[in-house]
């Protein structure tokens, strides 16, 4: 079984491919300068060009943690899942407040995706 590497920067991929599955990096806004609502859907959009490269969609998505800077930001981080999110095939999730390695980013997201 080979590995696959999507978008190699300095210190990590984007994404890794193993036989079906599908890790994503931690993704973080390109624009830091935007609320958590913002970011969530640009780090969203992220992660659907990532998928589509590897195969798959967000559809086949089997888990995802999310980590936000302030937990007082999860409703604007929801607003944009929940415009986002296939709602007849919703993945495992966990959120939770940490410490981000740049404080402007609000919010990071990674997951594990399917490959059918």
């Amino acid at each position: 079984m080979t590995i696959r590497r999507l978008a190699p920067e300095e210190r990590l991929s984007g994404a890794s491919i193993c036989g079906n599955l599908v890790y994503l990096a931690g993704q973080v806004a390109d624009d830091a300068t935007l609320d958590a609502e913002g970011q969530t859907a640009d780090i969203l959009q992220q992660i659907d060009a990532l998928l589509a490269e590897a195969g798959t969609s967000k559809s086949n998505i089997l888990s995802v943690q999310i980590f936000l800077t302030d937990i007082n930001d999860i409703t604007a981080m929801n607003r944009a899942w929940d415009a986002w999110l296939d709602r007849g095939n919703k993945p495992a999730r966990a959120t939770v407040e940490a410490k981000l390695a740049n404080p402007d980013w609000k919010v990071e997201i990674t997951g594990v995706a399917f490959i059918p």
